[in-house]
């Protein structure tokens, strides 16, 4: 990301920043890699360290199945049940050391506040709009948003209509693709998309209010209370370059070729161990002799998910909005029987879709029996 300034701030950082009445505003460092990586200043009315209780709340970590033969998976994500705010309706469905991943159906705002002490969080917009308010100030959110989430941002969401996401939380850092970005950080001319896409906070609302407030704290594995004697969001002014931003995957740009490219021209994000890709409508190849379809292929070192999120999945038949399908590595996979010889000549695509690829294999959660077609396996006879 790139340096961002909201609110006041003072001159200099580590200088005293003081209030009208000539008390001390609170400086905050927030930063990754110790003090090596990217990071934030920000100033408070109130200790950020000041907490009246603390409770243990118990492991969020799900329960994983066990393991059976390798095969491919289809899971319908519009067939869970749980809604609620976004915290209370996740429902993981994959996941491994480096990441969770799964669904929220938001139809409540956040009574509580919410950090993740364990690692970032991307929240991927299906469909609805509302408002993630955070420490760093308010974003609005709407269709195809990524919202991405830094650990130890203090956060809600409050959804104007009903939401649903795909949520991936990562236990690492999330960041742009390295080979977009020229050594001082700047995306490169030939990234499919450039810093004009990417929004911040759009405004910055400082709450000096004490009181009673929750702050439910993800961390370790498990969540925890934690009780605030004044508003989290006491925020005056920051900056730096970690904050919480938005790319919408309309303005992805895909890059295509006289024949079919292969699926990191897609990449958007990537963490430790996976990547994050969008597939978007695009041109198809010009190749005289081209075969849009993409070709069988076999991941032999990653893991490959992909949320279908509208449009006509042209290599695939009985894929539905919401839809997940997970290719594990070490078997083939490619088009429905069909649909290659059906792709020919063809001039364009339609399509939207997240992929997210890990390179650890990815476990399946106990609940995503309940809405797996379990005949997926065998649709390629």
């Amino acid at each position: 990301m790139y340096y961002r300034k909201m609110g006041e701030i003072p001159h200099k950082r580590h200088t005293m920043f003081k209030k009208d009445d000539g008390t001390l505003f609170r400086e905050q460092v927030m930063g990754t890699k110790g003090f090596s990586g990217t990071q934030s200043i920000l100033y408070h009315h109130h200790l950020p360290t000041s907490v009246t209780k603390t409770e243990y709340l118990g492991s969020y970590l799900p329960e994983f199945e066990e393991e059976g033969a390798v095969r491919h998976r289809h899971f319908m994500t519009d067939g869970v049940e749980k809604k609620g705010d976004a915290l209370g309706s996740r429902e993981y469905l994959l996941g491994n050391s480096d990441l969770l991943i799964g669904t929220a159906y938001v139809t409540e705002g956040m009574k509580n506040f919410y950090r993740n002490g364990d690692g970032d969080e991307i929240l991927y917009i299906h469909f609805g709009t509302g408002k993630v308010e955070t420490m760093f100030g308010t974003i609005t959110y709407g269709e195809g948003d990524y919202v991405v989430i830094p650990i130890g941002t203090i956060y809600r969401v409050v959804p104007e209509e009903d939401t649903k996401m795909l949520i991936v939380e990562s236990f690492s850092q999330i960041t742009t693709p390295r080979r977009y970005r020229n050594e001082y950080g700047q995306l490169l001319e030939h990234s499919p998309f450039c810093e004009r896409d990417m929004r911040g906070p759009e405004k910055l609302e400082t709450f000096d209010e004490k009181g009673e407030f929750e702050v439910v704290l993800k961390s370790r594995g498990a969540l925890h209370s934690h009780g605030l004697d004044h508003h989290p969001f006491d925020v005056v002014g920051w900056d730096g370059y970690l904050y919480p931003w938005v790319f919408n995957i309309e303005d992805f740009e895909p890059i295509t070729g006289r024949v079919h490219q292969p699926p990191p021209v897609h990449q958007t994000f990537e963490g430790h161990n996976f990547v994050v890709c969008s597939f978007v409508p695009r041109l198809y190849d010009y190749h005289p002799e081209a075969i849009p379809a993409p070709y069988n292929h076999s991941n032999v070192n990653s893991d490959e998910l992909l949320y279908y999120v509208e449009g006509n999945f042209m290599s695939r038949k009985g894929i539905k909005k919401g839809s997940i399908t997970l290719h594990p590595s070490g078997i083939p996979h490619g088009p429905h029987p069909g649909t290659t010889e059906a792709s020919i000549g063809k001039k364009e695509t339609l399509e939207l879709a997240v992929m997210i690829d890990t390179f650890k294999p990815l476990k399946i959660v106990k609940q995503a029996k309940n809405v797996e077609d379990e005949k997926y396996m065998f649709t390629w006879t």
